[in-house]
């Protein structure tokens, strides 16, 4: 039995009646930009993540380059992102003009690491870039304080993680500006590209309706230059449909991981991530050394709300990881690397000053060992079976 890494028609064919109707709707009402069905869907979210205000953009791209511009941050200013991570964080940063500059992750929760951020700080510094990769947040009360202290903006890229949150809070809301994708292959799928950004700033979130109507405000008068970051009303009004569902979305994922991490701890040089090595490659490497370990299993920190937007194995020891996707490959089973090549290793970014680029040690022996497998909601206990079985074959 063939398992796809996602089928995003498992999810969304079951609501295939109540999303023809929405459809139908927007298009009988001729109000395809803006409108009521953009404010019910900014609403519904705000309410579902707990935050004061939530806006509808085009993309997740566009949601980090239109808090970027927000925050007035441009030419001549540098922001600290993690190195490990998908290239729009790194790519939004340098499409204003400012200078992405890439610190180290942690090993175990695959989240910024502070100390490496605190030595990236120079006085161009204005924000930093916490990416809750993969589902969980990132130690966030760390970030927080670190922003604190050198007068720095956090922009939270929520992209992978919609519901997430840390000690209670939604990943999204704690810091000035959350920014979340509605891809289809996110918590929250749409029907193509969307994004939102939310904030409790009343003022920030002014700046952020006007720009993302090309700096219009009234109409044709345009004290900004903004862009065309709007959402569609189909979109937004399909997303609706689906919104209502996110919590058993996110449960099924949680499920499935579950049921990952229970059988597959069972087989031999099978190894579960430890909190207490956060931060610590050299400690994990010594032990890993050790036990003879063959696969590293992800953990949620029990201060997190993960919802598992992948299931991430590291796979330590030169040309393993690559052995064991040809073998899942071979076998059916969906997989993927996210990522093979660290945002400081990319060619685009060859440029940056040296302090950019330098340190990110991490960040390399994570994308030399990861793969991911299916979790979505909508996977079957057999099809769990499948993939459990296939690694269990696993013998490089």
């Amino acid at each position: 039995m063939s398992v796809p890494l996602l089928d995003v028609n498992a999810q969304n064919l079951p609501l295939e009646d109540e999303l023809k109707a929405v459809f139908e709707k927007v298009l009988r009402s001729g109000r395809f930009i803006l409108g009521e069905e953009v404010e019910a869907f900014e609403k519904e979210c705000a309410a579902e993540l707990g935050t004061k205000h939530a806006i509808s953009i085009s993309s997740g791209t566009d949601a980090l380059i239109i808090a970027l511009m927000a925050l007035g941050i441009g030419p001549g200013d540098e922001v600290i992102c993690p190195s490990f991570t998908f290239f729009a964080t790194a790519g939004s940063v340098y499409r204003t003009g400012a200078t992405p500059v890439f610190c180290d992750v942690c090993p175990v929760c695959f989240g910024i690491d502070v100390e490496s951020a605190e030595s990236k700080i120079t006085s161009r510094t204005k924000a930093i870039i916490p990416v809750h990769l993969f589902g969980q947040s990132s130690d966030l009360d760390s970030v927080k304080e670190f922003a604190k202290e050198h007068g720095l903006h956090v922009i939270e890229d929520v992209a992978q993680s919609f519901g997430a949150t840390y000690k209670g809070r939604g990943c999204g809301t704690i810091g000035d500006i959350g920014c979340y994708s509605f891809f289809p292959s996110k918590n929250l799928g749409g029907f193509g590209d969307g994004g939102l950004v939310t904030t409790e700033d009343d003022e920030l979130a002014r700046k952020l309706l006007h720009l993302r109507n090309h700096g219009m405000h009234p109409k044709y008068y345009h004290s900004v230059v903004g862009g065309n970051f709007r959402m569609d009303a189909l979109q937004c009004a399909l997303l609706r449909v689906k919104l209502k569902h996110v919590g058993e979305y996110a449960a099924g994922r949680l499920r499935n991981a579950a049921c990952y991490q229970e059988a597959l701890s069972k087989l031999p040089g099978v190894v579960q991530a430890s909190e207490a090595d956060c931060g610590c490659i050299e400690g994990q490497a010594a032990k890993l050394a050790d036990q003879d370990v063959r696969l590293i299993l992800p953990v949620a920190y029990g201060h997190n709300g993960h919802v598992w937007n992948q299931f991430t194995l590291r796979v330590p020891g030169e040309g393993r990881r690559e052995a064991l996707r040809a073998h899942l490959t071979a076998k059916g089973i969906g997989c993927e690397i996210y990522y093979p090549v660290s945002m400081h290793r990319q060619e685009c970014f060859a440029g940056l000053p040296a302090h950019a680029l330098s340190n990110c040690g991490v960040s390399d022996t994570l994308s030399s060992e990861v793969i991911s497998i299916p979790v979505y909601a909508e996977l079957t206990t057999a099809q769990l079976d499948e993939v459990i079985a296939a690694i269990a074959s696993f013998t490089d």
